[in-house]
């Protein structure tokens, strides 16, 4: 009885320590590795609510970022991650995902075919599920600067400098650049490249207080920068409830830029794949969708009948996207070449 009083009163303590540090929460958890500001928390709140689980969400804030950090752990430690296409290629060759049951996933039924005829990478949706199919962009505050061309050559303008940044995205930057010069985003060939980087650093690099994807919202919404590249939901969350930030702002895709398809994944040896599972199906549930869409002012590319569930109208349309040209591809050991050039570009930065 004593030792029964022991354990009971061990198990008491336990838990009250258990409290402090986690409130004593017995749910199941889903562990999410994603982008920085890229799930709403209500949706996050809305998944836990409707199945009694916990959801413990990981930023990155790039591609090479999340990569790094999983090939040193195997993947370990997360169940859902969120890489843009090229990097599923990566991730599927480093055996690091697991296969996804269909069965699990019925609205996948509600995806763009268009979409899936841009994820050359996974076509099946066999280890991967598109998110968002969206480009990166410029925002202009329009306040500042009236006049200007709605293309690249804006970082150009030597009038704008010191008021103008860029993502901190080799892909993206120079993949931009080769664009811009005529060439594919997903060159190989390292003269192509090089050029690109000579061109960035000559023209575009002068003119930048710096290559950072975190602080772009924040500096544009309070006026430290007047023209950025961007993903569009990074300036919007800041902006949102500033009705005359919004009318100052335009934000346009260059004609024929590269787009890009962010995705779902399982990593494999996951501890909870029949709740991922449950996690990616959630997403694509229309009214989820739209909910998404809705909070960061974007259209609705991939989940076809969520269009019907909007309600925000969003900075560039569905037909928007569907001009934008190649989609960012693995360049497999050319990759190299993107690294060189970007530690070449980001000198004195």
């Amino acid at each position: 009885m004593k030792k029964g009083m022991f354990f009971f009163a061990r198990a008491v303590a336990l838990c009250m320590l258990a409290v402090l540090f986690f409130g004593c929460d017995r749910r199941e958890r889903l562990h999410i590795f994603n982008w920085a500001v890229y799930t709403p928390q209500s949706i996050i709140q809305a998944f836990e609510k409707e199945f009694g689980v916990r959801v413990i969400y990981t930023e990155f804030a790039s591609n090479e970022e999340m990569l790094a950090r999983l090939m040193a752990g195997g993947g370990r430690g997360f169940d859902i991650v969120f890489p843009s296409g090229d990097y599923v290629g990566i991730l599927i060759r480093q055996g690091l995902l697991e296969k996804l049951n269909h069965s699990l996933l019925p609205n996948l039924e509600n995806i763009d075919p268009y979409v899936l005829s841009k994820a050359i990478y996974d076509p099946a949706m066999e280890y991967s599920v598109p998110y968002f199919f969206g480009a990166a962009g410029v925002a202009v505050n329009t306040a500042m600067v009236p006049d200007f061309p709605r293309d690249m050559s804006i970082f150009s303008r030597i009038d704008l400098a010191g008021k103008m940044t860029m993502l901190d995205d080799p892909r993206q930057v120079i993949g931009d650049a080769l664009h811009y010069l005529g060439f594919s985003v997903n060159s190989r060939n390292p003269e192509e490249i090089a050029a690109a980087r000579d061109h960035i650093i000559t023209h575009w690099r002068p003119n930048l207080v710096t290559f950072n994807s975190e602080i772009i919202g924040t500096g544009f919404a309070n006026g430290q920068f007047w023209v950025v590249q961007t993903w569009a939901e990074n300036v919007f969350a800041e902006i949102a409830d500033d009705p005359q930030k919004l009318n100052d702002t335009e934000f346009f895709v260059p004609p024929g830029a590269s787009s890009f398809t962010d995705n779902m994944v399982i990593m494999n040896g996951s501890r909870n794949v029949e709740l991922a599972h449950k996690f990616i199906n959630f997403i694509h549930r229309p009214d989820i969708y739209a909910m998404f869409a809705d909070a960061f002012a974007l259209p609705s590319t991939v989940n076809v009948p969520a269009r019907n569930y909007t309600r925000v109208t969003p900075w560039y349309s569905v037909e928007d996207m569907k001009l934008t040209g190649e989609i960012q591809d693995d360049v497999g050991p050319a990759m190299e070449y993107f690294t060189d050039a970007w530690f070449s570009i980001k000198v004195g930065h």
